[in-house]
């Protein structure tokens, strides 16, 4: 004869702290990893140190601040958070592929959203000697923009954008996932 009451056939609790423990080490990040930031062009300057003095400037230089990477990534917030909670979810139901798509999803997001603000802008037209520069080496739409500066037109960003030269940096931006240390 069965007693009443509650029987417990299986623990699943330790399995379910594990798998919320493992998503919770994991980390989208976006940007230009370090072992994928060098530069061909023998300038000695990596992709990650330009990023960063495009994105926060450089007065020294004369470099006006051109943020596109944490606007990029802000930009897809809302998005990222409903896939976050699916991520979630299917994580607790033992999908850990589901779950990994999910964060590769957000990943790549990312990362278009970053490089279509670097192609879109708005920012802060380049200064004349940083056109012709570009306009010495052949860049295309260079020369045409220092002769409407010269014809009294305002600087503009179509013909010289701004983050896009030789279109490295952009080639470089990439997102990784990363498993950090549990706190």
């Amino acid at each position: 004869m069965k007693k009443p009451g509650v029987t417990l056939t299986k623990d699943a609790l330790p399995g379910l702290q594990a798998r919320i423990k493992a998503l919770a080490t994991k980390r989208v990040m976006v940007g230009i990893p370090a072992e994928n930031a060098q530069r061909d062009d023998g300038s000695g300057a990596s992709n990650a140190l330009i990023g960063y003095v495009q994105e926060y400037g450089c007065p020294e230089k004369n470099i006006p601040p051109r943020p596109f990477l944490v606007p990029g990534v802000a930009s897809i917030r809302d998005d990222a958070v409903k896939v976050l909670r699916k991520v979630g979810v299917d994580s607790m139901e033992g999908n850990a592929a589901a779950a990994n798509n999910g964060l590769n999803e957000i990943g790549l997001r990312a990362e278009a959203a970053v490089k279509n603000k670097m192609d879109e802008g708005p920012f802060t037209p380049l200064a004349d000697a940083t056109v012709e520069a570009r306009a010495r080496r052949g860049r295309p739409g260079a020369a045409e923009e220092l002769a409407n500066r010269k014809d009294g037109q305002p600087a503009g960003t179509d013909l010289a954008q701004p983050l896009i030269d030789t279109g490295d940096l952009q080639q470089h931006i990439t997102y990784v996932i990363r498993t950090v240390k549990a706190q």
